[in-house]
């Protein structure tokens, strides 16, 4: 899987040395339909990269039940609280199909982007680019959701 790892989005247009930078630090993951790949809450360890298959990203207020907050295709990116912001997930992934992804370390990709910045600042920067639109959409879906449960 990691032969992939030129032509998924996230990596396309990087020069042949900041590939071989990168294809040691990540390691392929696979599951079976409704795996929880990891549970809201859980220290945030990995950041994955789906190539194959379809998840589902779980969101339990303090409150309230489970809801379902959005579906990941391959070519999405999901984990990301392993990189910025929290040292916990903040939702749960459960798998909706056979899976096949390949995840890194935040840990390693953190020490990438000190290292080695200017192959990490486009790394983030399109890891920003991905996650942005989506949390935003999350935020907005759980507020809304909130309320109603609510009124």
């Amino acid at each position: 899987m990691l032969e992939h790892l030129p032509f998924i989005p996230l990596f396309q247009d990087l020069a042949a040395d900041q590939i071989t930078l990168l294809k040691p630090l990540f390691e392929q993951y696979t599951c079976p339909v409704e795996t929880t790949v990891f549970e809201q809450g859980k220290p945030a360890t990995y950041i994955y990269l789906l190539i194959k298959g379809e998840i589902s990203i779980h969101y339990k207020p303090y409150d309230g039940p489970s809801i379902i907050l959005t579906r990941l295709h391959a070519g999405d990116v999901f984990g990301w609280s392993a990189v910025v912001g929290s040292m916990y997930y903040t939702s749960s992934i459960i798998s909706e199909s056979n899976i096949e992804a390949l995840r890194i370390r935040g840990k390693h990709l953190i020490t990438l982007v000190q290292k080695h910045p200017r192959t990490g600042k486009i790394i983030m920067d399109r890891l920003a680019s991905i996650v942005s639109p989506r949390w935003n959409n999350a935020h907005s879906q759980v507020q809304s959701l909130l309320r109603s449960d609510q009124e």
